[in-house]
């Protein structure tokens, strides 16, 4: 039987999750469910031309809250050479689509899920895809800080020279993690069954194993009161991603989707952040000059209430996500931004 009451245990979470999603969409196991090329500011300070691929591959074992990644993810592990097969498709479409500059530096394996899950991407195809994106400066995967360990440096060294001696690698790994929040009862309702020590433990082997880390931090999460709580946790977030070593933090507001945010917005216990919450997060981030600050601009008129304005205003954060400096603030006759 169904409650609105939002459970307190992780069993009871999943099923409270799981019985408010909708339909997952249909994708094909050969082929990447999305690939785009983007440009980012890299840990160097030069601006990279980054391929994104998002590959399709089995459901994340995690069931948070907030994720709506499931939507384009499988029921079962695919076949081995599929992940291979779905790189190759996506470099091949990158490199040929009109208008695309030359010269990709780095690549984004991004699997909506942990990539070092075995049943998310087959073992045996890491030599395959080591060989593939060996080339590239870095290579950056996501995953769950439970699962950072020795399959970790297995695909480090594929990435590698192939003459069998360890020396300075070419091609520079990178692993994003989801802190998600530092606030500690927020962070254990959002189902990740993660603590900040646990998340913590997991920026440290990245540190002496020479792997970079990137850090996803959530804006406006649910069960925050409102907007000037959301940034004031937001930023306690950010300094804890940077504490932990994150060379690059990646501020990602909180849009519904999935079911389970409905249910809470329906009970007054979230709502989407404003466009200017972000703003000064990521006006924050970037000011610490700790590491590198990103707004995701995914969606992004979604978070504003003003068609006047928001051009400008996704313009600004994109200027600041490649610049890495606080610009001037888009000044608004209408909403008075």
């Amino acid at each position: 039987m169904l409650t609105d009451t939002y459970p307190k245990t992780a069993v009871e979470r999943d099923r409270w999750i799981l019985t408010r999603r909708p339909a997952r969409n249909t994708v094909d196991p050969r082929t990447p469910f999305a690939f785009l090329l983007e440009e980012e500011r890299a840990e160097s300070g030069e601006i990279a031309q980054v391929a994104t691929i998002f590959l399709t591959n089995r459901e994340c074992p995690w069931r948070c809250l907030m994720c709506d990644l499931w939507k384009n993810t499988l029921t079962e592990t695919v076949p081995v050479g599929a992940i291979p097969a779905q790189i190759d498709h996506a470099l091949q479409q990158i490199r040929v689509r009109p208008g695309a500059r030359p010269g990709v530096e780095q690549v984004k394996l991004y699997n909506s899920g942990s990539f070092f899950d075995p049943r998310a991407i087959p073992v045996e195809d890491y030599p395959a895809i080591g060989e593939r994106v060996r080339g590239f400066g870095r290579v950056i995967v996501e995953c769950h800080p439970s699962l950072v360990g020795e399959r970790c440096l297995k695909f480090r060294e594929l990435l590698d020279s192939s003459d069998g001696h360890r020396r300075a690698a070419t091609t520079r790994l990178e692993v994003a993690m989801g802190l998600e929040t530092a606030h500690p009862e927020i962070l254990e309702k959002l189902n990740k069954r993660m603590t900040l020590d646990d998340f913590r433990r997991a920026a440290d082997f990245l540190r002496v194993n020479d792997v970079a880390l990137r850090v996803f931090v959530l804006v406006k999460p649910p069960f925050i009161a409102d907007e000037a709580e959301a940034l004031h946790w937001t930023q306690r977030s950010i300094d804890f991603a940077f504490d932990c070593g994150a060379t690059a933090v990646s501020l990602i507001p909180v849009r519904a989707g999935n079911g389970a945010l409905e249910e809470l917005a329906r009970r007054g216990e979230f709502s989407p952040p404003r466009l200017g919450t972000l703003e000064a997060a990521l006006d924050y981030g970037v000011g610490l000059q700790r590491g590198r600050a990103f707004a995701d601009l995914w969606d992004l008129e979604r978070f504003s209430d003003c068609s006047a304005c928001f051009p400008g205003r996704r313009n600004r954060l994109h200027a600041v996500n490649l610049r890495q400096d606080v610009r001037p603030k888009i000044d608004c006759q209408f909403c008075k931004a």
